[in-house]
């Protein structure tokens, strides 16, 4: 059933939330939103322990407030009470607990989602259709359905008005009134778990409906795409109304291609966002890859810690008011869910500061240095995307990981499992295509960074880069193995854990089909 048409009413806020942003000094919203969070939280254990009262400025927190990761906040302030936290980090009582998604590289995270957040996620995906109204003046999103792929909805009980799960079902649950019409799947459907039988009754649904907005991770939309064009005969657009396609989660630039091919017929738009379990950061006001916009008036405090300093004593705390371009920081919060300069795990580069906006270039744990060759998980993604291109292949997914010598006069090796997209190599041409694969990638890195250059130098430390090519399902043959597939699960691009790589290498090469 198509809802009323809420598009006039959006475009009336999206004018008025526009002109506001453009006249907004970025750097004085985010003084602002410090001093708001600090005078709200100063009567918990936190704001307590630190002083709150006698804060005055950002250099007085920073002062006060060192750098904290989820294990310091869990073994400092929140097992003991869990799960209620009443006053602890943040006033009140915690409603819910987003579990991170993770990417099966370590144990589950509950992160805090106040009421307050909730709001904030829900202004933050309203700035996505500002921009779109923006770029496009006579779109008409809300004249159909948003369709969000996202993980299960069902939410487990954990006290007396506490609840936990995926933040899609945090955000399912709390859904205001006015946008139940515009939003799929409904509650039957997000509640399933099976992620095989949820996509194909997603899909099911999807065909009798006018959907104007898809959002999801790229690797399960293109899932969709293909399950509903497989519905409709393979003929036609797979959603002929669409006008807005909105991703996040994992690098775009590998299912770039294929989605052209799937958009093309209606000539949707796609817009990235950078939300986190922890909360929403940025939403991209102009074109893809040049940078997304900093939220700096939505309940968040954001530092940047310079990625080479982030172990040391004293690391310099950058914000808005005095960061750089160009220079590789992690990311740092504070938020109205009671995380006080957290360190989220995710580093970014920013491309512009006025406004400040700013290009996602991994994750911390996306280092890889097990011979000391120091390279970064945006070196290692722009290796193989580049080298992909070069070749002319189709790259949907990969991951890559070290391989130890295994004894006496062996090197060690960095080994890319890359999963083939469209029609994949032939078998008798594989090994030639992942010697040149091999090869390219090699070159790219010595090119790029000095450690990686000095390590390969005449193979004396270590070895060329190995590549295993498979087929296209076998990242969720793994993700499935291990109850991660569908929703926000993600394949990491860098895996450091011995044990966990050889897990997945043993996965994907149990799928049926040729590989090398």
């Amino acid at each position: 059933m198509r809802p009323v048409n809420g598009t006039p009413l959006l475009r009336l806020y999206a004018e008025r939330r526009r002109r506001h942003l453009e006249q907004l000094d970025p750097a004085a919203a985010q003084a602002r939103e410090l001093r708001h969070l600090i005078a709200q939280a100063r009567l918990t254990r936190f704001g307590r322990d630190h002083h709150f009262e006698k804060i005055n400025n950002i250099i007085d927190y920073q002062r006060r407030v060192p750098l904290r990761r989820y294990e310091d906040f869990l073994a400092e302030y929140w097992r003991l009470p869990f799960p209620v936290l009443t006053d602890v980090t943040w006033p009140g009582r915690i409603p819910f607990f987003a579990l991170s998604s993770g990417t099966t590289t370590g144990a589950t995270k509950t992160i805090p989602v106040s009421r307050a957040m909730v709001r904030a996620n829900r202004r933050a995906a309203l700035d996505i259709l500002v921009w779109h109204l923006t770029s496009r003046p006579h779109g008409q999103p809300l004249a159909g359905k948003t369709l969000i792929l996202g993980g299960s909805t069902a939410l487990t009980r954990l006290a007396k008005g506490v609840h936990s799960g995926d933040l899609s079902g945090i955000a399912a649950k709390t859904i205001p009134f006015w946008a139940r019409p515009y939003t799929l799947p409904g509650i039957q459907l997000a509640l399933l778990a099976d992620w095989d039988e949820k996509l194909e009754r997603i899909a099911e649904t999807a065909i009798h409906e006018p959907i104007r907005v898809l959002s999801g991770t790229p690797s399960w939309l293109l899932l969709l795409f293909e399950r509903v064009l497989a519905l409709r005969g393979g003929k036609g657009a797979a959603f002929p109304e669409l006008e807005l396609l909105i991703h996040g989660g994992v690098a775009f630039a590998p299912y770039a291609d294929r989605f052209a091919d799937y958009l093309r017929a209606t000539g949707a738009a796609t817009r990235e966002v950078y939300a986190a379990s922890e909360g929403f950061i940025a939403v991209a006001d102009r074109g893809p890859g040049e940078g997304l916009r900093l939220l700096p008036d939505n309940g968040i405090f954001f530092e940047f810690v310079p990625v080479e300093e982030l172990n040391a004593p004293r690391p310099t705390r950058h914000w808005l008011g005095n960061l750089e371009t160009g220079i590789p920081y992690a990311v740092v919060l504070s938020s109205n869910a009671g995380l006080w300069s957290d360190v989220i795990g995710d580093t970014v580069r920013f491309v512009d500061r006025h406004p400040p906006r700013l290009l996602v270039t991994g994750r911390l744990s996306y280092m890889m240095s097990a011979f000391g060759e120091h390279l970064s998980g945006e070196e290692i993604e722009q290796a193989v995307l580049e080298s992909a291109r070069d070749l002319e292949m189709q790259v949907t997914d990969f991951s890559m990981g070290a391989e130890f010598p295994s004894g006496p006069g062996a090197k060690g090796r960095h080994t890319y499992i890359i999963e083939c997209g469209g029609s994949p190599p032939a078998p008798e041409a594989r090994q030639a295509l992942a010697g040149r694969f091999s090869a390219h990638i090699d070159q790219t890195l010595m090119k790029r960074n000095a450690d990686y250059r000095e390590h390969r130098r005449n193979d004396v430390q270590l070895d060329a880069p190995r590549i295993i090519l498979v087929d296209p399902g076998a990242f969720a043959h793994w993700l499935r193995a291990h109850g991660r597939l569908g929703g926000q699960n993600k394949v990491p691009r860098v895996i450091n854990d011995q044990a966990l790589f050889a897990d997945l290498k043993r996965q994907v090469l149990a799928v049926p089909g040729d590989r090398f």
